[in-house]
């Protein structure tokens, strides 16, 4: 019988042919199988909505019910993995560090299947034989800039896709299509993502759905539809997902109704009981204003309305039709007769009421500003988004009301309420001159407030479309406050608010009464935009005619007239409009005004006295754009990231500034400045070894170099960089000008440069010891920088000399630095000096002769006085003996004075040649007893005889 048994086709030969035989559907339970025939060439196909009739071996349309892609494979049922898809995931860490990923798989979730919310990495793939050339076609919906999604295919020559086109885009607002060709042979599909949310919000995840291949052998059977879709023709290639309150089975032809009790959305499979109506399902809004400015208060329904008003206990709708006073025109725009607010011409402004042409000298200031909300503007739309990302028929998210736009309740908790303002561009007044790159392109500020009683949350997005990047977001209820954000980029033209009143998805719409509303939106320098009021310019003369034109660099306008005027040496002009002197903003300490009048410049050099002494330094070679990164940190998951920064010290005007880039998505934002900090994850994703992502800038200006630990109301932490020599440490300062919710005055930064003459490494920076990311409050950044490139100049008090011996008639003189060495370049040492010296032994041979010569003289001079003394002592001695003969009668003048000629006698009598050893002894017997000396004298009688 032929239910017992099937028929299949034998592999194919080289030359493309094969043969069709039948298998019994069980082993060995019937004989007599009809014998094998010629099969269809390798090559055969059948088109979509057909299927291959194996008996006849001809192409067959699917019946009604059915459907059929022909030569491919569908897959739009997730409520399991289907057959053939693979699901696992790994660690893409480097080193050491152990993350578990094994539960970080795609999960089916019915009608789509989700990725990953983690850091890990999650990989769905699937493997397919093509018979001939074909394609793969799916739906994804990719959100989140937090998160990395590629597809890639494998080709059995492993070959892989162009990996320029591997990368998906994110979503703009709804699910996006995507189509790959596919070549013949094995090919196996990739769908990869990583969560780079790290310390922040968990990701969302990539949803993909409708996976459709083509380019298999044949189908041998059409699918039947599933619940809650049709098809009402034969042939049908997919099926028709039946209108809301209304439902199918599995293989329906057509969708029966709800019952009046009962509702269902669209491609629904069953129908609920709809529930009792309350004060949650209505919102109130009003209607245009008519010909005599009035407006109506009307109550409308949440579409699709899924309560019932017949029920016990419903509520029904209030009544409509109260009549308010319509809401001014909003700036920009006036009143026509139709009662109608339209915008005022080019040049001309308005306060909401009538257009008003600008004077001469003034130009108008171009933008949007919404505080009136009578009806949503023409640039503005509202979406509504459940927490599984499927977009609802309705789109009452946000709902005017007079005086603002707010939140209106949802079908459930989670759901995302999505407001969208869309611009074509910015472009600069005619004041403000775009070579000038501290003007802000535009800035856009909006008041709002949200009341909660649940982890409800407000997001304010920016980019290219509704789902770009988070700017800022706010949890909780929120009092009525302002918020800016600063618009760098032509690029970035979206900018969406999503409230959601709770992350945890219920059915039960427990906190439909939190709300946000937005007060007021204003929005500059837009392309297509209205003026609300007119500024002052510069006139430039043309003939009879002026024109405005933006000052010269460095000048300013004076109030009240036209004309510009230069502003004193060494400051900067404000980045906005520059009226009056107090435009002239002076640079800090040991900076200069750069060409354009715009920023303040270091040119790496520095003079400053210290304890009487002039320092000078010179940090050119710590200019270059230096890169550091904080201790690691880890997420719940274990997965290793940085904190890395980016510096740009100083330097001249055209100089490289630090760069910080994400490389996660296509958008690849790029965030320059003096120092911008991004998160770098150490991972093989995308090809590259660090992947980067959340850049900021902390910042874009400097402000001062000085050595004072406090400078304009930024302190550089002084305790947290106990100072460790006497020299003083040098500080950067700087400024951005972006704020976000924590930092409203902007970030800041402080780089303290220390001199550490061990230190080799250009980059050696530290941060503080208790804020090991650099900041303790995410406004504030402080770092360490350690390098001898900190150090001042040397000079002549930095080195000493040192004198040697003299060494054989040679002295040499060498200079040292002193030491600990605090300094760098400057002054060299001078080189070794060489003098002529007289050595030691001359001068002691000097010394002894000297010495011989001063004893001779010594010896000579004190022969000479002795010989005196004796003398001395011999006329003494007559004297007294002369004395003797007479006692007590003084001697006559004249027989006491010693006679001429008596010394020419003692001279013979004490000069007469005797021996030596003779004069001795006669000396020795001289002496008497007493003590006194005997001198014999000669009477004149033994004279005589002597002589005779």
């Amino acid at each position: 019988m032929l239910s017992d048994y099937h028929f299949e086709y034998t592999d194919c030969d080289v030359l493309g042919s094969r043969w069709r035989v039948a298998i019994p559907n069980k082993p060995e339970t019937c004989t007599g199988l009809p014998d094998p025939v010629k099969g269809t060439h390798c090559t055969f196909s059948c088109n979509e909505g057909e299927f291959l009739d194996m008996r006849t071996q001809e192409c067959q349309k699917c019946v009604a019910g059915t459907y059929s892609l022909g030569t491919g494979v569908a897959f739009d049922e997730w409520d399991t993995l289907p057959i053939g898809f693979v699901s696992h995931g790994i660690s893409m860490n480097f080193g050491d560090t152990h993350t578990n990923c094994s539960n970080s798989t795609w999960i089916p979730k019915g009608d789509y299947i989700a990725s990953n919310t983690d850091e890990c990495t999650s990989t769905l793939s699937y493997a397919v034989s093509l018979k001939k050339p074909g394609s793969v076609a799916f739906q994804y919906f990719y959100p989140d800039n937090h998160m990395f999604f590629e597809f890639y295919v494998q080709n059995d020559q492993c070959q892989s896709t162009d990996s320029q086109r591997r990368w998906m885009k994110i979503s703009e607002s709804d699910w996006d299509y995507h189509f790959v060709q596919l070549n013949s042979g094995n090919n196996v599909l990739y769908w990869r993502t990583t969560g780079f949310s790290l310390a922040a919000n968990t990701a969302k995840p990539v949803l993909l759905k409708n996976i459709a291949i083509s380019g298999v052998s044949y189908t041998s059977e059409c699918f039947h539809c599933k619940p809650g879709t049709y098809s009402d023709k034969p042939g049908a290639a997919r099926c028709v997902p039946c209108p809301a309150n209304s439902y199918s089975n599995k293989g329906a032809t057509a969708c029966q109704p709800c019952e009046a009790d009962k509702y269902s959305g669209t491609g629904s499979g069953t129908c609920l009981q709809r529930p009792p109506c309350t004060t949650t399902d209505y919102f109130y809004t009003h209607t245009p204003c008519d010909s005599s400015g009035q407006t109506q208060l009307m109550y409308k329904w949440i579409e699709p309305k899924i309560c019932s008003e017949s029920v016990e206990g419903a509520v029904q709708l209030p009544a409509s039709g109260e009549m308010m006073a319509c809401p001014p025109c909003n700036p920009g725009f006036f009143s026509n007769n139709t009662s109608t607010c339209e915008p005022c011409p080019h040049g001309f402004y308005s306060n909401g009421t009538e257009c008003s042409e600008c004077p001469a000298g003034m130009e108008p200031v171009v933008g949007f500003e919404y505080k009136w909300w009578n009806k949503m503007p023409s640039n503005m739309r509202s979406s509504v988004f459940s927490s599984e990302y499927r977009s609802m028929e309705r789109s009452t998210g946000w709902e005017v009301a007079g005086d603002y736009i707010y939140t209106t309740p949802s079908n459930q908790d989670s759901d995302y309420m999505m407001l969208t303002l869309t611009v074509p561009g910015y472009s600069l007044p005619h004041s403000l001159s775009e070579e000038n790159e501290r003007v802000q392109l535009s800035r856009i500020t909006f008041v709002f407030e949200t009341k909660c009683t649940a982890d409800c949350k407000l997001y304010f997005m920016a980019g290219q479309s509704e789902w770009s990047n988070i700017v800022e977001s706010w949890s909780g209820s929120m009092g009525k406050q302002s918020y800016s954000y600063l618009i760098k980029s032509n690029n970035t033209v979206s900018f969406t608010w999503g409230f959601q009143r709770t992350g945890i998805f219920s059915t039960k719409n427990e906190y439909s009464s939190d709300y946000a509303k937005i007060y007021s939106v204003h929005l500059t320098n837009v392309i297509g935009g209205v003026a609300s009021e007119c500024r002052q310019c510069a006139l430039a003369a043309v003939g009879s005619e002026s024109a405005c034109v933006p000052c010269p660099p460095g000048h300013y306008m004076l109030n009240g007239t036209g004309v510009c005027k230069s502003c004193p040496s060494n400051t900067i002009i404000r980045p906005e409009q520059a009226i009056g002197k107090q435009a002239c903003i002076p640079c800090g300490p040991n900076t200069y005004s750069n060409e354009g009048r715009s920023a303040c410049m270091s040119d790496c050099t520095l003079a400053l006295h210290h304890k009487g002494e002039m320092l000078n330094y010179d940090f050119f070679p710590l200019a270059n754009v230096t890169s550091f990164q904080s201790s690691p940190r880890f997420t719940s998951k274990g997965l290793q990231y940085f904190h890395h920064f980016n510096v740009a010290l100083c330097g001249a005007e055209n100089r490289a500034l630090a760069s910080c880039v994400e490389n996660v998505t296509e958008s690849k934002r790029d965030v320059k400045g003096d120092i911008c900090q991004s998160t770098v994850v150490p991972s093989e994703v995308r090809g590259q070894s660090v992947v980067s992502s959340q850049p900021f800038n902390i910042g874009d200006t400097l402000i001062g170099v000085t050595t004072d630990v406090k400078f304009d109301d930024i302190s550089s932490l002084d305790g947290n960089f106990l100072v460790e020599s006497e020299l003083p440490d040098v500080i950067f300062y700087y400024r951005s000008r972006e704020t976000t919710q924590a930092c409203k005055n902007g970030r800041s930064a402080s780089i303290r440069l220390r001199c550490d003459p061990t230190v080799t490494l250009k980059n050696h920076v530290s941060l503080p010891s208790n804020c090991s990311e650099g900041t303790c409050d995410g406004c504030s950044f402080h770092f360490l920088w350690r390098s001898q490139y900190a150090c001042p100049l040397c000079s002549e008090r930095n080195y000493k000399e040192i004198v040697s011996a003299c060494i054989q008639g040679i002295q040499r003189t060498t200079y040292v630095w002193q030491q600990p060495l605090r300094c760098t370049g400057g002054v060299s040492l001078p080189p070794q000096k060489i003098s002529a010296c007289v050595t030691l032994d001359f001068w002691l041979k000097f010394g002894v002769s000297i010495g011989t010569v001063a004893a001779l003289l010594l010896i000579t001079i004190s022969c000479y006085f002795w010989k005196r003394t004796r003398k001395l002592q011999y006329k003494y001695s007559r004297l007294m003996m002369t004395a003797g003969d007479k006692e007590c009668e003084l001697p006559a003048a004249d027989s006491c004075a010693i006679m001429e000629g008596e010394d020419a006698e003692d001279d013979l009598i004490y000069l007469s040649k005797k021996s030596f050893f003779t004069k001795i002894k006669s000396f020795s017997r001289e002496r008497t007893s007493d003590g006194f000396d005997s001198v014999p004298l000669k009477s004149s009688a033994a004279q005589e005889m002597e002589m005779n």
